[in-house]
Protein backbone atom coordinates (compact mmCIF):
# COMPACT_ATOMS: atom_id res chain seq x y z
CA UNK A 1 0.00 0.00 0.00
CA UNK A 2 1.31 3.37 -0.68
CA UNK A 3 0.07 6.90 -0.27
CA UNK A 4 2.98 9.14 -2.58
CA UNK A 5 2.68 9.57 -6.16
CA UNK A 6 2.98 7.09 -8.67
CA UNK A 7 6.73 6.94 -10.05
CA UNK A 8 7.29 7.39 -13.80
CA UNK A 9 7.69 4.63 -15.86
CA UNK A 10 10.96 2.99 -15.66
CA UNK A 11 12.27 3.59 -18.69
CA UNK A 12 13.60 0.00 -19.38
CA UNK A 13 10.70 -1.83 -17.88
CA UNK A 14 9.29 -4.67 -20.91
CA UNK A 15 6.29 -3.50 -22.92
CA UNK A 16 3.26 -5.56 -21.76
CA UNK A 17 2.30 -7.82 -24.64
CA UNK A 18 5.58 -9.42 -24.42
CA UNK A 19 4.45 -10.14 -20.56
CA UNK A 20 2.13 -13.28 -19.53
CA UNK A 21 -0.68 -12.50 -17.84
CA UNK A 22 0.57 -12.71 -14.14
CA UNK A 23 3.40 -10.55 -14.85
CA UNK A 24 1.04 -7.93 -16.83
CA UNK A 25 -1.40 -7.70 -14.05
CA UNK A 26 2.05 -6.91 -11.93
CA UNK A 27 2.88 -3.83 -14.43
CA UNK A 28 -1.06 -2.83 -14.19
CA UNK A 29 -1.03 -2.29 -10.26
CA UNK A 30 2.43 -0.83 -10.77
CA UNK A 31 0.35 2.33 -13.03
CA UNK A 32 -2.55 2.43 -10.92
CA UNK A 33 -1.46 2.77 -7.79
CA UNK A 34 -3.68 6.39 -7.32
CA UNK A 35 -6.18 3.47 -7.55
CA UNK A 36 -5.07 1.37 -5.05
CA UNK A 37 -4.76 4.51 -2.76
CA UNK A 38 -8.58 5.43 -3.05
CA UNK A 39 -9.42 1.55 -2.11
CA UNK A 40 -7.48 1.62 0.74
CA UNK A 41 -9.26 4.83 2.29
CA UNK A 42 -12.61 3.09 1.58
CA UNK A 43 -11.56 -0.13 3.44
CA UNK A 44 -10.05 2.25 5.80
CA UNK A 45 -13.48 3.85 6.37
CA UNK A 46 -15.22 0.22 6.68
CA UNK A 47 -12.83 -0.90 9.32
CA UNK A 48 -13.33 2.40 11.33
CA UNK A 49 -17.33 2.22 11.32
CA UNK A 50 -17.01 -1.53 12.16
CA UNK A 51 -14.94 -0.90 15.11
CA UNK A 52 -15.97 2.45 16.62
CA UNK A 53 -20.30 2.32 15.64
CA UNK A 54 -21.28 -0.47 17.83
CA UNK A 55 -19.57 0.39 21.07
CA UNK A 56 -21.83 3.40 20.67
CA UNK A 57 -24.92 1.26 20.43
CA UNK A 58 -26.85 -1.35 23.11
CA UNK A 59 -25.58 -4.67 22.61
CA UNK A 60 -28.49 -6.48 21.03
CA UNK A 61 -31.14 -8.32 22.29
CA UNK A 62 -32.52 -11.46 21.41
CA UNK A 63 -34.95 -10.06 18.39
CA UNK A 64 -31.75 -8.48 16.49
CA UNK A 65 -30.52 -9.95 13.22
CA UNK A 66 -27.56 -9.59 10.93
CA UNK A 67 -29.57 -7.43 8.63
CA UNK A 68 -31.32 -5.24 11.03
CA UNK A 69 -28.19 -4.80 14.22
CA UNK A 70 -24.97 -2.88 12.70
CA UNK A 71 -23.52 -4.38 15.80
CA UNK A 72 -24.06 -8.14 14.76
CA UNK A 73 -23.07 -6.97 10.96
CA UNK A 74 -19.66 -6.06 12.21
CA UNK A 75 -19.08 -9.06 14.55
CA UNK A 76 -20.22 -11.09 11.05
CA UNK A 77 -17.98 -8.99 8.92
CA UNK A 78 -14.97 -9.04 11.50
CA UNK A 79 -14.98 -12.44 12.89
CA UNK A 80 -17.36 -14.61 9.99
CA UNK A 81 -16.11 -12.89 6.93
CA UNK A 82 -12.87 -10.96 7.24
CA UNK A 83 -10.14 -12.62 9.17
CA UNK A 84 -11.04 -16.55 7.54
CA UNK A 85 -10.64 -14.72 3.94
CA UNK A 86 -8.03 -12.83 4.69
CA UNK A 87 -6.04 -15.92 5.97
CA UNK A 88 -7.22 -17.97 2.43
CA UNK A 89 -6.08 -15.29 0.61
CA UNK A 90 -2.49 -15.46 2.06
CA UNK A 91 -2.96 -18.72 0.54
CA UNK A 92 -4.05 -18.12 -2.81
CA UNK A 93 -2.72 -14.80 -3.69
CA UNK A 94 0.31 -14.54 -1.52
CA UNK A 95 -0.10 -11.48 0.73
CA UNK A 96 -1.45 -8.48 -1.35
CA UNK A 97 -4.14 -7.98 1.94
CA UNK A 98 -0.82 -6.41 3.71
CA UNK A 99 -0.24 -4.97 0.55
CA UNK A 100 -3.51 -3.45 -1.02
CA UNK A 101 -6.45 -3.86 1.28
CA UNK A 102 -4.71 -3.66 5.05
CA UNK A 103 -6.13 -0.72 6.86
CA UNK A 104 -3.25 -0.94 9.65
CA UNK A 105 -0.29 -0.95 7.15
CA UNK A 106 -1.22 1.63 4.72
CA UNK A 107 -1.92 4.32 8.11
CA UNK A 108 1.32 2.93 9.34
CA UNK A 109 2.86 3.84 6.26
CA UNK A 110 1.09 7.27 5.58
CA UNK A 111 2.11 8.14 9.25
CA UNK A 112 6.15 7.31 8.64
CA UNK A 113 5.59 9.72 5.45
CA UNK A 114 5.21 13.01 8.29
CA UNK A 115 6.89 11.18 11.04
CA UNK A 116 10.12 11.79 13.07
CA UNK A 117 11.69 9.05 11.08
CA UNK A 118 14.01 7.60 13.65
CA UNK A 119 16.17 4.19 13.21
CA UNK A 120 14.64 0.99 13.91
CA UNK A 121 15.58 -0.32 17.43
CA UNK A 122 17.71 -3.07 17.76
CA UNK A 123 14.89 -4.26 20.73
CA UNK A 124 12.20 -4.24 17.48
CA UNK A 125 14.41 -6.16 15.15
CA UNK A 126 14.17 -9.40 17.37
CA UNK A 127 12.78 -12.64 15.66
CA UNK A 128 10.75 -13.79 18.59
CA UNK A 129 8.55 -10.60 18.50
CA UNK A 130 5.88 -12.55 15.56
CA UNK A 131 5.27 -15.56 18.03
CA UNK A 132 4.75 -13.41 21.65
CA UNK A 133 2.67 -10.98 19.45
CA UNK A 134 0.79 -14.04 17.92
CA UNK A 135 0.60 -15.34 21.28
CA UNK A 136 -0.43 -12.43 23.55
CA UNK A 137 -3.09 -10.96 21.24
CA UNK A 138 -4.91 -14.72 20.84
CA UNK A 139 -4.92 -15.36 24.66
CA UNK A 140 -6.02 -11.63 25.76
CA UNK A 141 -8.62 -12.05 22.84
CA UNK A 142 -10.46 -14.62 24.72
CA UNK A 143 -10.15 -12.68 27.68
CA UNK A 144 -11.84 -10.15 26.99
CA UNK A 145 -14.20 -12.25 24.54
CA UNK A 146 -13.07 -10.33 21.21
CA UNK A 147 -15.08 -12.69 19.13
CA UNK A 148 -18.36 -10.71 21.10
CA UNK A 149 -18.60 -7.63 22.34
CA UNK A 150 -17.84 -3.96 20.36
CA UNK A 151 -15.39 -3.04 23.35
CA UNK A 152 -13.33 -5.54 23.11
CA UNK A 153 -13.13 -5.63 18.93
CA UNK A 154 -12.40 -1.94 19.41
CA UNK A 155 -9.47 -2.17 22.33
CA UNK A 156 -7.67 -5.29 20.57
CA UNK A 157 -7.73 -3.72 16.92
CA UNK A 158 -8.24 -0.55 17.43
CA UNK A 159 -5.44 -0.72 20.12
CA UNK A 160 -3.69 -2.44 17.29
CA UNK A 161 -4.12 0.14 14.79
CA UNK A 162 -3.42 2.93 17.29
CA UNK A 163 -0.29 1.12 17.91
CA UNK A 164 0.81 0.85 13.97
CA UNK A 165 0.20 4.16 13.39
CA UNK A 166 2.39 5.60 16.53
CA UNK A 167 5.27 3.34 15.44
CA UNK A 168 5.14 4.46 11.81
CA UNK A 169 4.95 8.59 13.33
CA UNK A 170 8.38 7.55 15.74
CA UNK A 171 9.74 5.16 13.31
CA UNK A 172 11.68 4.88 9.43
CA UNK A 173 10.46 7.05 6.57
CA UNK A 174 7.57 5.10 4.39
CA UNK A 175 8.32 2.17 5.64
CA UNK A 176 5.98 -0.26 7.33
CA UNK A 177 8.30 -0.87 10.34
CA UNK A 178 4.86 -2.45 12.57
CA UNK A 179 4.18 -4.64 9.63
CA UNK A 180 7.77 -5.60 9.27
CA UNK A 181 8.12 -6.35 13.00
CA UNK A 182 5.25 -5.94 15.30
CA UNK A 183 2.27 -7.02 13.56
CA UNK A 184 0.48 -9.89 15.96
CA UNK A 185 -0.35 -11.75 12.21
CA UNK A 186 2.69 -11.28 10.79
CA UNK A 187 4.09 -14.43 11.08
CA UNK A 188 1.34 -15.83 10.36
CA UNK A 189 0.78 -14.13 7.02
CA UNK A 190 4.50 -15.05 6.02
CA UNK A 191 4.09 -18.89 7.01
CA UNK A 192 0.46 -18.57 4.95
CA UNK A 193 2.14 -16.92 1.79
CA UNK A 194 5.06 -19.58 1.49
CA UNK A 195 2.22 -22.29 -0.20
CA UNK A 196 0.90 -19.36 -2.45
CA UNK A 197 0.90 -20.57 -5.92
CA UNK A 198 2.12 -16.56 -6.99
CA UNK A 199 5.35 -14.51 -6.53
CA UNK A 200 7.14 -11.60 -7.54
CA UNK A 201 10.31 -13.43 -8.74
CA UNK A 202 13.53 -11.64 -9.04
CA UNK A 203 16.17 -12.14 -11.90
CA UNK A 204 19.57 -12.13 -10.64
CA UNK A 205 20.84 -12.36 -14.50
CA UNK A 206 18.39 -9.66 -15.57
CA UNK A 207 19.17 -7.84 -12.45
CA UNK A 208 23.08 -7.56 -13.31
CA UNK A 209 22.62 -6.50 -16.80
CA UNK A 210 20.99 -3.25 -15.65
CA UNK A 211 23.70 -2.18 -14.61
CA UNK A 212 25.49 -1.89 -17.57
CA UNK A 213 21.96 -0.50 -19.47
CA UNK A 214 22.24 2.24 -16.59
CA UNK A 215 26.32 2.73 -18.12
CA UNK A 216 24.41 3.89 -21.28
CA UNK A 217 22.34 6.40 -20.29
CA UNK A 218 18.83 4.11 -18.71
CA UNK A 219 17.69 5.86 -15.80
CA UNK A 220 16.50 3.63 -13.32
CA UNK A 221 13.69 4.55 -10.60
CA UNK A 222 14.38 3.46 -7.14
CA UNK A 223 11.61 1.71 -5.47
CA UNK A 224 10.33 2.20 -1.80
CA UNK A 225 9.65 -1.19 -0.29
CA UNK A 226 7.34 -0.27 2.40
CA UNK A 227 7.77 -3.73 4.18
CA UNK A 228 11.49 -3.39 3.93
CA UNK A 229 11.68 -6.46 1.63
CA UNK A 230 15.89 -6.56 0.10
CA UNK A 231 14.73 -6.64 -3.09
CA UNK A 232 17.62 -7.86 -5.18
CA UNK A 233 17.87 -10.79 -2.58
CA UNK A 234 14.12 -11.68 -2.33
CA UNK A 235 13.45 -15.24 -2.56
CA UNK A 236 9.97 -16.56 -2.36
CA UNK A 237 6.42 -14.65 -0.71
CA UNK A 238 7.15 -14.96 3.15
CA UNK A 239 8.15 -10.84 3.17
CA UNK A 240 6.49 -9.89 0.73
CA UNK A 241 3.74 -7.35 0.76
CA UNK A 242 2.55 -7.82 -3.00
CA UNK A 243 1.81 -4.37 -3.35
CA UNK A 244 3.22 -4.14 -7.19
CA UNK A 245 5.50 -1.29 -6.57
CA UNK A 246 8.66 -3.64 -7.25
CA UNK A 247 7.02 -5.03 -10.91
CA UNK A 248 9.35 -4.40 -13.51
CA UNK A 249 12.15 -3.07 -11.77
CA UNK A 250 15.86 -3.39 -13.97
CA UNK A 251 13.38 -5.92 -15.86
CA UNK A 252 13.93 -8.23 -13.07
CA UNK A 253 11.11 -8.31 -11.32
CA UNK A 254 8.04 -10.52 -12.46
CA UNK A 255 4.84 -11.94 -11.02
CA UNK A 256 4.61 -15.24 -11.58
CA UNK A 257 3.28 -18.45 -11.26
CA UNK A 258 5.54 -21.35 -9.25
CA UNK A 259 4.96 -24.45 -7.31
CA UNK A 260 2.97 -24.14 -4.22
CA UNK A 261 5.58 -26.60 -2.68
CA UNK A 262 8.76 -24.34 -3.88
CA UNK A 263 9.41 -21.99 -1.22
CA UNK A 264 9.12 -24.61 1.57
CA UNK A 265 10.72 -27.46 0.03
CA UNK A 266 13.38 -25.80 -2.08
CA UNK A 267 14.25 -23.08 0.19
CA UNK A 268 12.79 -23.87 3.32
CA UNK A 269 15.62 -24.98 4.92
CA UNK A 270 17.52 -21.75 4.54
CA UNK A 271 14.97 -19.69 5.60
CA UNK A 272 13.58 -22.01 8.56
CA UNK A 273 14.24 -20.75 12.60
CA UNK A 274 13.22 -21.83 16.03
CA UNK A 275 10.74 -19.14 16.21
CA UNK A 276 8.68 -20.13 12.98
CA UNK A 277 8.54 -23.63 14.57
CA UNK A 278 7.46 -22.17 17.67
CA UNK A 279 4.56 -20.65 15.90
CA UNK A 280 3.96 -23.47 14.37
CA UNK A 281 3.82 -25.59 16.47
CA UNK A 282 3.04 -24.20 19.78
CA UNK A 283 0.87 -20.71 18.21
CA UNK A 284 -1.15 -22.31 15.25
CA UNK A 285 -1.33 -25.94 16.73
CA UNK A 286 -1.44 -25.02 20.14
CA UNK A 287 -2.50 -21.67 21.49
CA UNK A 288 -4.92 -21.21 18.53
CA UNK A 289 -6.76 -25.03 18.98
CA UNK A 290 -7.26 -23.97 22.91
CA UNK A 291 -8.74 -20.70 22.27
CA UNK A 292 -11.39 -21.95 20.05
CA UNK A 293 -11.75 -25.39 22.36
CA UNK A 294 -12.23 -23.90 25.63
CA UNK A 295 -15.65 -22.32 25.35
CA UNK A 296 -16.58 -25.34 24.04
CA UNK A 297 -15.01 -28.23 26.17
CA UNK A 298 -16.84 -30.09 28.76
CA UNK A 299 -13.61 -30.52 30.48
CA UNK A 300 -12.80 -26.90 30.94
CA UNK A 301 -16.18 -26.85 32.74
CA UNK A 302 -15.66 -30.00 35.15
CA UNK A 303 -12.21 -28.50 35.73
CA UNK A 304 -13.67 -25.33 37.03
CA UNK A 305 -16.78 -26.42 38.53
CA UNK A 306 -13.95 -28.82 40.49
CA UNK A 307 -11.94 -25.72 41.32
CA UNK A 308 -14.50 -23.34 42.44
CA UNK A 309 -15.60 -26.37 44.98
CA UNK A 310 -12.26 -26.72 46.36
CA UNK A 311 -11.93 -23.04 46.68
CA UNK A 312 -15.45 -22.76 48.35
CA UNK A 313 -14.51 -26.02 50.76
CA UNK A 314 -11.77 -23.90 52.10
CA UNK A 315 -13.53 -20.70 52.35
CA UNK A 316 -11.10 -18.92 49.49
CA UNK A 317 -13.35 -16.92 47.69
CA UNK A 318 -11.72 -13.76 46.00
CA UNK A 319 -10.81 -16.04 43.02
CA UNK A 320 -14.29 -16.06 42.52
CA UNK A 321 -15.19 -12.16 42.44
CA UNK A 322 -16.15 -11.02 39.75
CA UNK A 323 -15.12 -7.24 40.10
CA UNK A 324 -13.14 -7.04 36.96
CA UNK A 325 -12.65 -4.40 34.36
CA UNK A 326 -14.27 -5.19 31.62
CA UNK A 327 -10.55 -4.59 29.72
CA UNK A 328 -8.66 -6.90 31.99
CA UNK A 329 -12.06 -9.79 31.88
CA UNK A 330 -15.42 -10.24 30.07
CA UNK A 331 -17.60 -8.32 32.38
CA UNK A 332 -20.89 -7.47 30.99
CA UNK A 333 -23.64 -7.81 33.35
CA UNK A 334 -26.45 -6.66 31.01
CA UNK A 335 -25.75 -10.09 29.45
CA UNK A 336 -25.13 -12.26 31.93
CA UNK A 337 -21.42 -12.83 30.80
CA UNK A 338 -19.34 -11.68 33.70
CA UNK A 339 -15.99 -13.51 34.29
CA UNK A 340 -14.17 -14.10 37.67
CA UNK A 341 -11.18 -14.26 38.18
CA UNK A 342 -11.09 -17.88 38.16
CA UNK A 343 -12.87 -17.83 34.73
CA UNK A 344 -9.62 -15.78 33.53
CA UNK A 345 -7.42 -18.06 34.86
CA UNK A 346 -8.75 -21.37 33.85
CA UNK A 347 -9.09 -19.79 30.15
CA UNK A 348 -5.45 -18.70 30.19
CA UNK A 349 -4.39 -22.16 32.34
CA UNK A 350 -6.38 -23.97 29.63
CA UNK A 351 -4.99 -22.16 26.32
CA UNK A 352 -1.40 -22.69 27.74
CA UNK A 353 -1.72 -26.60 28.44
CA UNK A 354 -3.41 -27.14 25.05
CA UNK A 355 -0.53 -25.34 23.38
CA UNK A 356 2.23 -27.18 25.89
CA UNK A 357 0.47 -30.61 25.20
CA UNK A 358 -0.07 -30.21 21.58
CA UNK A 359 3.13 -28.59 20.64
CA UNK A 360 5.27 -30.63 22.07
CA UNK A 361 3.54 -34.28 20.94
CA UNK A 362 4.10 -32.32 17.66
CA UNK A 363 7.47 -31.46 18.41
CA UNK A 364 8.59 -35.09 19.07
CA UNK A 365 7.03 -36.50 16.14
CA UNK A 366 8.62 -34.38 13.99
CA UNK A 367 12.21 -35.12 15.82
CA UNK A 368 11.67 -38.40 14.82
CA UNK A 369 10.70 -37.48 11.37
CA UNK A 370 14.16 -35.41 11.09
CA UNK A 371 16.02 -38.47 12.94
CA UNK A 372 14.78 -40.90 9.95
CA UNK A 373 16.17 -38.71 7.59
CA UNK A 374 19.68 -38.80 9.16
CA UNK A 375 22.12 -37.78 12.31
CA UNK A 376 20.18 -34.94 14.00
CA UNK A 377 20.15 -31.24 12.63
CA UNK A 378 18.28 -28.64 13.84
CA UNK A 379 17.96 -26.99 10.28
CA UNK A 380 16.28 -30.40 9.34
CA UNK A 381 14.35 -30.56 12.10
CA UNK A 382 12.76 -26.67 11.34
CA UNK A 383 12.59 -27.63 7.84
CA UNK A 384 10.53 -30.35 8.35
CA UNK A 385 8.05 -28.07 10.48
CA UNK A 386 7.18 -26.08 7.54
CA UNK A 387 5.33 -29.41 5.97
CA UNK A 388 3.04 -28.48 8.70
CA UNK A 389 2.01 -25.43 7.40
CA UNK A 390 -1.24 -26.31 5.54
CA UNK A 391 -2.83 -28.31 8.01
CA UNK A 392 -1.79 -25.73 10.81
CA UNK A 393 -3.28 -22.61 8.44
CA UNK A 394 -6.19 -24.71 7.94
CA UNK A 395 -7.23 -25.26 11.15
CA UNK A 396 -7.28 -21.47 11.99
CA UNK A 397 -9.44 -21.22 9.29
CA UNK A 398 -11.73 -23.71 10.29
CA UNK A 399 -11.69 -22.36 13.92
CA UNK A 400 -12.41 -18.91 12.81
CA UNK A 401 -15.34 -20.07 10.52
CA UNK A 402 -16.84 -21.37 13.49
CA UNK A 403 -17.91 -17.91 14.47
CA UNK A 404 -19.47 -17.45 10.79
CA UNK A 405 -21.95 -20.81 11.26
CA UNK A 406 -22.98 -20.04 14.55
CA UNK A 407 -24.14 -16.58 13.37
CA UNK A 408 -25.41 -18.43 10.65
CA UNK A 409 -27.07 -20.58 12.53
CA UNK A 410 -28.49 -18.23 14.53
CA UNK A 411 -30.10 -16.45 11.75
CA UNK A 412 -32.16 -19.89 10.55
CA UNK A 413 -29.88 -20.25 7.81
CA UNK A 414 -29.82 -24.06 6.28
CA UNK A 415 -25.95 -25.58 7.37
CA UNK A 416 -26.29 -29.18 6.28
CA UNK A 417 -23.47 -28.87 3.60
CA UNK A 418 -21.27 -27.31 6.44
CA UNK A 419 -19.53 -30.93 7.63
CA UNK A 420 -18.63 -31.55 4.21
CA UNK A 421 -17.12 -28.52 3.64
CA UNK A 422 -15.41 -28.50 6.77
CA UNK A 423 -14.21 -32.02 6.68
CA UNK A 424 -12.97 -31.85 3.11
CA UNK A 425 -11.05 -28.25 3.31
CA UNK A 426 -9.11 -30.65 6.54
CA UNK A 427 -8.66 -33.63 4.35
CA UNK A 428 -6.96 -31.95 1.85
CA UNK A 429 -5.45 -30.00 3.99
CA UNK A 430 -3.91 -33.28 5.27
CA UNK A 431 -2.99 -34.27 1.97
CA UNK A 432 -1.09 -30.99 0.77
CA UNK A 433 1.29 -31.44 4.23
CA UNK A 434 2.16 -35.35 3.00
CA UNK A 435 3.23 -33.77 -0.68
CA UNK A 436 5.21 -31.27 0.98
CA UNK A 437 6.90 -33.27 3.80
CA UNK A 438 7.70 -35.97 1.26
CA UNK A 439 9.45 -33.37 -0.78
CA UNK A 440 11.12 -31.82 1.89
CA UNK A 441 12.40 -35.07 3.01
CA UNK A 442 13.43 -35.56 -0.61
CA UNK A 443 16.23 -32.69 0.32
CA UNK A 444 17.68 -34.35 3.04
CA UNK A 445 17.85 -38.04 1.92
CA UNK A 446 17.58 -40.20 -1.53
CA UNK A 447 16.84 -43.38 0.90
CA UNK A 448 13.64 -44.22 0.32
CA UNK A 449 12.98 -46.49 3.82
CA UNK A 450 14.29 -42.88 6.17
CA UNK A 451 12.01 -41.03 3.21
CA UNK A 452 8.74 -44.00 4.23
CA UNK A 453 10.19 -43.36 7.93
CA UNK A 454 10.01 -39.60 8.19
CA UNK A 455 6.97 -39.54 6.28
CA UNK A 456 5.07 -41.66 8.89
CA UNK A 457 5.45 -39.61 11.56
CA UNK A 458 4.12 -36.57 9.45
CA UNK A 459 1.40 -38.66 9.48
CA UNK A 460 0.98 -39.32 13.06
CA UNK A 461 1.40 -35.59 13.55
CA UNK A 462 -1.17 -34.80 11.18
CA UNK A 463 -3.81 -37.15 13.29
CA UNK A 464 -2.77 -35.49 16.30
CA UNK A 465 -3.63 -32.30 14.85
CA UNK A 466 -6.69 -33.39 13.04
CA UNK A 467 -7.93 -35.10 16.82
CA UNK A 468 -8.31 -31.36 17.80
CA UNK A 469 -11.22 -30.67 15.43
CA UNK A 470 -12.15 -34.32 15.78
CA UNK A 471 -12.94 -33.79 19.15
CA UNK A 472 -14.80 -29.86 18.30
CA UNK A 473 -16.75 -30.83 15.55
CA UNK A 474 -17.46 -34.46 15.93
CA UNK A 475 -17.27 -35.22 20.25
CA UNK A 476 -18.42 -31.98 22.07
Amino acid sequence: MTFRHSAPPVATTASAPSLGLLASLGEWMKRHDRMIRRVQWFIILVYAVLIVVPVLMPLPDDTAHLWSNLTLAAQFVFWGIWWPFVLLSMVLLGRIWCGVLCPEGALSELASKYGRGRAIPHWMRWRGWPFAAFALTTIYGQLVSVYQYPKAVMLVLGGSTVAAIAIGLIYGREKRVWCKYLCPVNGVFSLLARISPVHYRVNEAAWRASYTKGEHGHRVIPVNCAPLVPLRAMEGGADCHMCGRCSGHREAVQLTPRSPSDEVVRLGEGKANPWDSALVLYGLCGIAIGAFHWSASPWFVALKQMSAGWLIDRNILWPLSTDVPWFVLTHYADQNDVFSWLDGGMILGYILVTALVYGTALALLLAAGSRFLGPWRFSRFHHLVQALIPVAGCGVFLGLSATTLSLLRAEHFWLGWAPYVRWSLLIGANVWTAWLAWGVSGRHSAQPVRRYGALACIVAALLVVDSAWWLMFQVW
